[in-house]
């Protein structure tokens, strides 16, 4: 069994991820960039004019999937998200080396951020290998 501490590894060596959300009963799937996993959980943002922002407002419950190349798994995390729009969190993402395109729209953009976490969650992993296996699945 991974760890909390060893899935988190995994996730931010593999930033790229798809998020699935569901509004009015459909499904609705798109790739983002993680901020981080760390002991806060699982931190991405995106904006509050967009319509990941309004989906995530009606209903937080979320699967999220991760290919990680050094290991060939795929990780699927599923849990509830939270809105996090700490100053102290929002001014870490704003100053932070890989989001300098965030900078470049100049300070006011920080009022058009959603930042959400992940605090506790379902991961299974998948590889080919154990692609006829049943789930199985580690709260973190």
């Amino acid at each position: 069994m991974k760890t909390r501490e060893e899935i988190f590894k995994q996730l931010n060596s593999n930033p790229v991820f798809y998020l699935a959300t569901s509004e009015d009963d459909k499904p609705h799937v798109r790739g983002m960039l993680l901020f981080k996993a760390d002991n806060r959980g699982i931190i991405f943002h995106t904006g509050t004019f967009k319509a990941l922002h309004h989906q995530l407002q009606e209903n937080p419950s979320v699967e999220m999937c991760f290919s990680c190349k050094e290991t060939n798994e795929q990780i699927r995390i599923s849990g509830e998200l939270v809105q996090d729009n700490s100053p102290e969190l929002l001014d870490e993402i704003y100053q932070h080396p890989t989001r300098g395109f965030l900078r470049s729209m100049g300070e006011s953009i920080k009022g058009q951020i959603a930042v959400y976490r992940m605090e506790t969650g379902k991961a299974s992993f998948w590889t080919m290998a154990k692609n006829l296996e049943p789930n199985s699945y580690i709260d973190f």
